[in-house]
Order: structure tokens, then C-alpha cells, then sequence
């Protein structure tokens, strides 16, 4: 919104040229949304308080999560509206990139909303029931895939998948495409869902996500920065840039209050948005595959939980104590801020190895 206002006014101002740049714009949404979240947050968790919208815990966890009972859950709509208001105010809006991600986030936030508002009507830890869910997500990602093939002017996403390590390496999907995108999108929604299950562990795990996939946007749609990495170069992806930035600092405000102990959860509402953000966001700079290692823990996680629940109907015995994997290291006598902290400091270092991709061609 602010560049279609005032970069026209750079013949008469030259200091609003620097609206041009995606790399300001990127700067001005983390600040923007940062600061969205640290001053709503206090009057949002109180608001949250009275209308007694707190977590239900699950009784198969572990003990010490009791305590956790009650806190103010669905804090993730505050993530949604820092995220929504950075990046209409700082992105160009008639680049249908800013609109496809900003339309995952919402509609994969509403899916979350559902799930949390029948989780506290009925005050017990059962929303949506798996098939619902499952299916209202897929419902989704094939609209999105379908959308992203046929987007106008020059914007339409290729049905194809790039290879990391190789350059100008790529695989046609054709008809595969869009189970590919489904395959994506909810995989890595359902993800981050089950990694928010420790204060704080989920949304730092996101900055870092949000934070390296704002340097891949950014390379693809650079066309020197892109030629010179041999990196596929997708004409407008940069914008996404922005966005990604209002992840971050969107991440980082709400981080102050979902810090251990959490004064609120994010609820489905913000992981499930969240991990759908973060799947288009790779699907659209071509970089699906380099999520496995940016969300390396969020994959942990989810593996975590595939693994055990697998291996548990073949041999009636578990691998972890208890998943996902963060409950297992809390049963094996871990603190919750160690397992927390460790596990963001694999992401830093999962994060680093995907960003040297961009040499290694």
C-alpha cells in the first residue's frame, strides 16, 4: 500500500525511491509486525483471559503440562493479523504472489480457528475430528495448486520440481503437480502443528523458517542475483520476500509472550496457518525440497510420530517414550527450556545448509 502511494512521488521526493527496494519494504514489515504484536499482545491475552478462552490439556501427555491448563490459547490470530497488516501495508498488491500467500495463510488459519473454538465450546482437547481436518486442508491445497498454474500475466507457477545441488536441474510434475502442492502444503501445516507443543519452541522455529526462505524469495526473483547463483529466476517471487519478513517479526512479537512460561499458545488457528504459509512460500520460489532441511525439525517431529505410531502397530512396542519427539527428550529428564533452545539451534544449523545450496551448484 505505502508504494503504491508514495513511490510515485520520487520524481517530486527522492527519499520515497527507496520504496523500490524489496530489501526496505522486507526491513519495514518485520518492524511493522514486530511492533503489532508487542503492543496489541498485552490488551490480546487479556482479552483472551475474559472471554476464558484458555488450553485443554491432553491427558496422555506428560504430567508436568497440567500445569499449562487454562493458559490463553488461539493467539495465533494475532500472528495472522501482524503478518496480514505488514504485508498489505509494505507489499505491492497487485502482485498475485502476495495475495496467494496471504490467501494460504487465512484459509488454513480459519481450518485452525474451528478446531480451536470446538476444543474450548466443548472445554476437552477434541476440535475438528482428523478427517475433517485432513479434508477441509486438502480441499485447500488443491484449490491453490489449481490457482498458482493459471495465475495471469506472465505469474503462472510451472508444474515443475528443482533439484538443489544441480544446476538448472529440474523434474515436469505435469498431472502429479497438484498432489505434489497437497502433498506440501498440509504436510508442512500438520508439522508445525504437532511441533507447537512446548512454550515457544514452534514460533522460533518459524522465525528461522520464515528468515531463510525471505533470502530464497528474494534470490528468485532477482534476475542477476538468480543468473549468478543459477537459481531459477520467477519473475515477482520477490515480493514474497515481504511477507516472509512480516513472519519474522510477527514471530519474534508473539515469541515475547509465548516464551516459557507461555503467557499464551498460538492454538491450531496459528500453527496450522503457519505451516501452510511456509509450504507455499517453498512451493512458489521453488525450493519444496530445501524444506525438509529449513523445517528439518518440524519434519523431525511429524516423523517422530508417523515412526511411533507405525512401529507400534507391527510390534505393540514404542520407539520414543512418548511423541512427538520434544515430549520424549521431557521423559527422559530433559529441561523444557534445554529441549527448546537445542532444538532451535538445530534449525539455525539445518537453516545454514540450506542457504549454502544457493553456492553449491
Amino acid at each position: 500500500m505505502l508504494y503504491h502511494l508514495l513511490f510515485p512521488m520520487a520524481d517530486q521526493f527522492a527519499v520515497f525511491n527507496v520504496f523500490r527496494y524489496i530489501s526496505f519494504r522486507t526491513a519495514g514489515a518485520i518492524v511493522t509486525s514486530l511492533l503489532l504484536s508487542l503492543l496489541l499482545g498485552p490488551w490480546f491475552v487479556n482479552q483472551l483471559r475474559r472471554l476464558s478462552v484458555g488450553q485443554n490439556i491432553r491427558d496422555v501427555g506428560p504430567q508436568s503440562h497440567m500445569l499449562k491448563a487454562g493458559t490463553p490459547t488461539m493467539g495465533g490470530l494475532l500472528i495472522l493479523f501482524a503478518v496480514g497488516v505488514s504485508t498489505l501495508l509494505w507489499g505491492i498488491l497487485s502482485n498475485p504472489y502476495t495475495w496467494v500467500v496471504l490467501a494460504v495463510l487465512f484459509l488454513f488459519g480459519i481450518i485452525g480457528f474451528l478446531d480451536d473454538y470446538l476444543k474450548v465450546k466443548r472445554e476437552q482437547n477434541l476440535g475438528l475430528t482428523s478427517k475433517q481436518k485432513f479434508g477441509l486442508q486438502i480441499l485447500v491445497a488443491v484449490a491453490v495448486g489449481v490457482v498458482i498454474q493459471a495465475l495471469p500475466g506472465g505469474f503462472a507457477i510451472e508444474p515443475t520440481l528443482a533439484l538443489p545441488f544441480l544446476k538448472d536441474a529440474t523434474l515436469t510434475l505435469g498431472l502429479f503437480y497438484v498432489p505434489f502442492v497437497v502433498l506440501v502444503l498440509v504436510g508442512a501445516s500438520n508439522a508445525v502443528n504437532l511441533t507447537d507443543g512446548l512454550d515457544g519452541l514452534a514460533i522460533g522455529s518459524t522465525m528461522i523458517a520464515a528468515g531463510t526462505y525471505a533470502v530464497f524469495t528474494y534470490v528468485a526473483g532477482n534476475r542477476l542475483i538468480s543468473s549468478y547463483l543459477q537459481v531459477e529466476y520467477i519473475s515477482g517471487v520477490g515480493e514474497v520476500a515481504i511477507f516472509c519478513g512480516a513472519m519474522v517479526g510477527a514471530s519474534l512479537g508473539f515469541l515475547w509472550f509465548n516464551a516459557h512460561p507461555a503467557e499464551v499458545f498460538m492454538g491450531d488457528v496459528g500453527s496450522l496457518s503457519i505451516g501452510g504459509a511456509i509450504g507455499i512460500i517453498s512451493v512458489l520460489c521453488k525450493q519444496e525440497i530445501l524444506l525438509v532441511v529449513v523445517g528439518g525439525i518440524f519434519v523431525l517431529e511429524a516423523l517422530s510420530v508417523m515412526l511411533q505410531v507405525a512401529f507400534f502397530r507391527v510390534t505393540k512396542r514404542r520407539i520414543f517414550r512418548m511423541s512427538p519427539l520434544h515430549h520424549h527428550f521431557e521423559l527422559v529428564g530433559w529441561a523444557e527450556p534445554k529441549i527448546i533452545v537445542r532444538f532451535w539451534s538445530v534449525s539455525i544449523i539445518l537453516a545454514l545448509i540450506a542457504l549454502s545450496t544457493l553456492k553449491l551448484r
